[in-house]
């Protein structure tokens, strides 16, 4: 096991130099292969785990695994020999504790290659591999090709985005595929005011119609991201940025409605309590996951480096001097809209904020380079170079501390 561990952490640093270098020489698509080749290999050594792990993938396998028989009706315990209770979502029957598309997943992934591990998690290392890819031309949509391949590299080696695929950590595969879902359609929305493609836009409905039907209401951050990047624009009317909303709104409750419909009259008690339970977590503490006021902007610094605050803090700066910056505007609410209605909601969980990870990820970078290009002036030195030190080598800490190679 060292052999294989010396072996593949050798792996990512070649891959990792070599990534580097290659975007150094101004070769784009060979340094994004070569990092989406690296988070790749992060996710399937991180996934390698021959067991399914707690709270909750061991929950999410077993309804997959039945799911493979009846894609409509979601068993947690198939056949019920006992009494069971169906509020409680660890020991019931039907089982609607989540939505059902990334279940699907799984399912549709054994079906077609077996029943083990690796192929449960295959949707979710598959997925997240390729959210690097959005990241970095999102990213490279809000500032440059410099700052977005770093911010991919970021989201490829970053040690929270890696567990959670992998099924070591709460919320697991439904928040990768979750995740997924949300940066396609920001990425959709993007190549549609590029393009102007009606059909793009009927794709950002299916991606947030997907993004509903994988995580529910948390979905709907893509729809002001949406309006302040056709606003940003400039290339839409106020009534054509109307009739495209409407679009995308109307695709995306034709994806999510009907399954809504079928289990409120195929499982209404069922349906009704878990309808109710999702509404309890913003003002209750359920199963023990509370936490103070300021539990997220705590935990960011440990899943996001210690340095976190000062990309935040110059991010709000930036934008104060140039209020006209509808781009920073975006980035602003993609990250303090789930923080502070996250922050208010009464159940706390480290997922949870997953899906503002990439706008994170990409105001560091930007941020990295404002440090790096301020190195001319000869005022403190010493402390910008540190401080670009630690931007980098901490998230490359944090995913050795996650990742446990030996």
């Amino acid at each position: 096991m060292n052999f294989i561990s010396i072996l593949f952490l050798l792996s990512c640093v070649g891959l990792g130099c070599a990534a580097f270098y290659y975007h150094s020489k101004g070769n784009k698509r060979l340094s994004l292969f070569l990092i989406l080749l690296l988070g790749f290999l992060l996710r399937l050594f991180t996934a390698s785990d021959l067991y399914l792990h707690c709270w909750d993938e061991r929950y999410h396998a077993l309804v997959a695994k039945n799911m493979m028989q009846e894609p409509w009706k979601p068993y947690l315990y198939k056949t019920a020999l006992l009494p069971f209770d169906y509020t409680n979502w660890t020991s019931n029957h039907i089982w609607l504790h989540k939505q059902p598309l990334s279940l699907w997943l799984m399912a549709i992934s054994m079906k077609l290659f077996g029943v083990n591990e690796y192929v449960l998690r295959f949707p979710s290392i598959l997925s997240s591999t390729m959210c690097i890819g959005f990241v970095y031309y999102i990213g490279a949509y809000f500032y440059n090709y410099k700052t977005a391949f770093l911010a991919a590299f970021f989201f490829a080696i970053n040690g929270l985005v890696i567990e959670v695929c992998s099924g070591r950590v709460a919320t697991d595969h439904p928040d990768t595929l979750f995740l997924f879902f949300v940066l396609l359609s920001i990425l959709l929305t993007l190549k549609f005011i590029e393009q102007r493609n009606s059909i793009l836009n009927l794709l950002v409905g299916i991606g947030l119609g997907a993004a509903l039907l994988t995580k529910w209401l948390p979905a709907l951050i893509v729809l002001p991201l949406y309006c302040m990047l056709l606003w940003g624009s400039k290339k839409f009317s106020l009534r054509q940025m109307v009739a495209y909303l409407s679009i995308v709104i109307c695709t995306a409750l034709i994806v999510f409605l009907p399954w809504q419909f079928y289990i409120h009259s195929k499982f209404p008690l069922e349906a009704a309590w878990e309808s109710a339970y999702n509404s309890r977590h913003i003002f209750e503490t359920l199963e023990g996951q509370g936490g103070a006021w300021y539990y997220y902007l705590n935990r960011i610094r440990i899943d996001y480096g210690e340095l976190i605050y000062l990309p935040i803090i110059w991010l709000l700066y930036h934008f104060w001097k140039n209020q006209r910056d509808v781009k920073t505007l975006v980035l602003i609410v993609w990250i303090f809209i789930p923080l502070l209605v996250y922050s208010y909601a009464a159940t706390k969980m480290n997922g949870y904020l997953l899906i503002l990870s990439p706008a994170l990820f990409m105001v560091t970078a930007a941020f990295f380079f404002v440090v790096q290009e301020s190195l001319e002036h000869t005022n403190y030195q010493w402390v910008k170079k540190i401080v670009l030190i630690l931007l980098i080598g901490l998230p490359i800490r944090y995913c050795l501390e996650r990742v446990k190679p030996f």
